[in-house]
């Protein structure tokens, strides 16, 4: 652990876990952000997102994104900038892996459905959904509830956007359990995995768009990010077909942020002078980031990708589609507890909001696949595309 700077995140300075462990830390030579790590790849809700939306709603190639493999993407990001800037790469690489965790079926589709479901009980946040599936829904241990992770990883997963001044009532809950210290900023491992995040969706998300031939070079090009650097590839593989550069584009943007968030973030750590991992928290800023020049070209690019591809009207259309299947299963299940399973269906109050709750709990757990089959199966068809 010697080349951790000294405002990363250590792991023998960890806050620790809500629940002692018999043993303690002993099943090898892991430390406690390894372990974090270890078990988020094991939880069964990380297993899920293999069938959950990124771009495409249960896409047919097997070429597309899904949630899962765009959080091994992110991980691989952060891991890389995080060793360069003297971070812990195990919890840069935990929090990546489980961001979003806590996303329901079909992506923001599924969770405008589950918030307007649950409009009069509170809403729906999928960032606080992560927090409640982590330490009250998945529970494969025997004495207690939830993975028990690390304090330094539930700060992260909670305020990795930043601070939380008006938490919702599921992250309201879960910081009961183990104060958070919402009001402050996380360390810098969970600054690195929100902005690791940015750079993967913008550019794989292009790579996806392409593909689907939702987006053409030319629409492309009107970025001046994108024009900058695919007149980089260009004049570097200057007789290679131009259909064989669009995978080349997508890994200099990547390499272009990449190394303007590594430069950027050592000027604000060298501005601020923060020493240690707890003047991180109060520091009152993000210190991880990019440049101003290179934030709003990032900022064009995503005002570009929302109108040409996430507002795409066969994206707009599928969208439709999902907020109906998990309207018409909150309602389902809501009104008849007993289409759940008998796990679900046995715990479901009468009373509300915890009865809502405990069902968009259960729905938010689902595939695209497996919501797509109960919607049909309660419904008699699938709604066409």
């Amino acid at each position: 652990m010697s080349s951790l700077a000294s405002y990363a995140s250590h792991p023998d300075h960890s806050r620790g876990r809500l629940h002692p462990e018999i043993g303690g830390e002993v099943r090898g030579p892991r430390d406690i952000f390894q372990r974090d790590r270890d078990r988020i790849i094991h939880s069964i809700a990380f297993r899920r997102l293999r069938h959950k939306t990124q771009v495409f709603v249960s896409p047919d190639g097997d070429h597309f994104r899904v949630r899962l493999t765009h959080s091994l993407e992110v991980a691989q990001i952060g891991r890389t900038t995080a060793r360069t800037l003297g971070l812990n790469e195990d919890l840069t690489e935990a929090l990546c892996l489980a961001h979003d965790i806590g996303h329901p079926p079909f992506g923001h589709a599924g969770e405008d459905a589950l918030e307007a479901a649950l409009d009069d009980h509170g809403g729906f946040d999928h960032n606080a959904h992560t927090l409640r599936t982590l330490m009250l829904l998945e529970s494969p241990y025997p004495l207690f509830q939830g993975l028990n992770l690390s304090w330094e990883m539930l700060e992260g997963l909670a305020k990795h956007n930043g601070p939380i001044d008006h938490p919702g009532w599921a992250m309201r809950e879960v910081d009961a359990l183990l104060p958070l210290d919402l009001g402050h900023h996380a360390s810098l491992e969970a600054q690195l995995a929100a902005v690791s995040d940015d750079i993967a969706y913008d550019n794989h998300d292009i790579d996806d768009g392409l593909r689907a031939g939702l987006l053409t070079l030319d629409q492309l090009l009107s970025v001046p990010l994108v024009k900058s650097c695919w007149d980089r590839v260009r004049a570097r593989y200057p007789d290679v077909a131009q259909d064989r550069l669009l995978r080349e584009l997508v890994r200099e943007q990547i390499g272009v942020m990449a190394n303007d968030l590594i430069a950027a973030t050592r000027e604000n750590i060298r501005r601020s002078g923060v020493r240690t991992v707890d003047d991180v928290r109060a520091a009152g800023e993000t210190l991880v980031g990019f440049s101003p020049e290179l934030a709003a070209q990032e900022r064009d690019l995503k005002r570009f990708m929302y109108a040409m591809l996430y507002h795409h009207p066969s994206q707009q259309a599928a969208a439709d589609r999902a907020r109906v299947i998990v309207s018409d299963l909150f309602r389902a299940y809501r009104e008849q507890p007993g289409l759940m399973p008998p796990e679900w269906r046995d715990d479901c109050s009468l009373d509300e909001p915890r009865r809502s709750r405990h069902v968009a709990d259960f729905i938010a757990g689902m595939t695209d696949r497996y919501a797509e089959r109960r919607h049909a199966e309660i419904f008699g068809e699938l709604l066409s595309a």
